[in-house]
């Protein structure tokens, strides 16, 4: 899924960036509304996260000017918290959708998968086991329905699992799976991760077990009841 974000800050932009790769989109950076006018004349994005304030030309300009040329990419407008205005401005304008700053990350990677599924018409492949689901569009873990805030190395693990739920995965296969192949990291590491996870499970019906010999198994308590 392929993400045009546009975002002056570039310290926000680079961990935008990171995050967003992690857990599976495409992130390309314009930094100005000259740059991503140029990229988006190249065309192939799924959706555009744009921030308002760009040093060159109002978010908001730059919006009416891509709905003006015929452009329908979904775009999701970042907002100062609260600004009314412009979230009023932005939908006479064309925007899809808004998220104010400070926001989750989650939130966000979740929003941006509805507005590509439903700018596609297709319904959101899940992953479930007992209360806890996985969108492997936007992202997102949900546990009775909350939204789970992981760490990258904590969704990783998780999504391995869910993928294979009710049967165990291999140690070394999770930690490929949670750790890059060069990290330095001991293979020992993946006990960690699992421990926080746990942690973040705990009160729910949601286990992660360990398979003596065989590795580890997310498994649903309420599904065996």
């Amino acid at each position: 899924m392929r993400i045009l974000l546009v975002e002056d800050e570039l310290e926000m932009a680079a961990w935008l960036q990171r995050a967003l790769a992690q857990s599976g989109f495409v992130p390309e950076h314009a930094k100005d509304a000259q740059t991503a006018e140029a990229m988006l004349r190249v065309g192939g994005y799924d959706a555009v996260v744009m921030d308002l304030r760009l040093p060159d030309k109002h978010g908001l300009v730059l919006l009416r000017e891509m709905r003006a040329g015929g452009d329908i990419t979904p775009v999701l407008i970042l907002t100062a918290q609260g600004a009314l205005q412009d979230r009023v401005r932005g939908l006479n304008l064309g925007a899809d959708d808004f998220l104010s700053k400070p926001f989750a990350l989650e939130e966000l990677e979740a929003r941006l998968a509805a507005l590509v599924r439903r700018s596609k018409g297709r319904p959101s492949p899940n992953l479930q086991c007992g209360p806890l689901s996985y969108d492997t569009e936007s992202k997102a873990f949900m546990l009775e329905g909350t939204v789970l805030h992981l760490t990258p190395r904590e969704h990783a693990a998780l999504a391995a699992l869910i993928a294979r739920a009710r049967t165990p995965v291999e140690k070394h296969q999770l930690f490929l799976k949670v750790f890059e192949e060069d990290s330095d990291a001991s293979p020992d590491a993946i006990e960690v991760v699992l421990h926080r996870l746990r942690k973040k499970l705990q009160g729910s019906d949601i286990q992660i077990t360990t398979v003596r010999g065989l590795g580890y198994m997310l498994e649903s308590t309420a599904a065996e009841a």
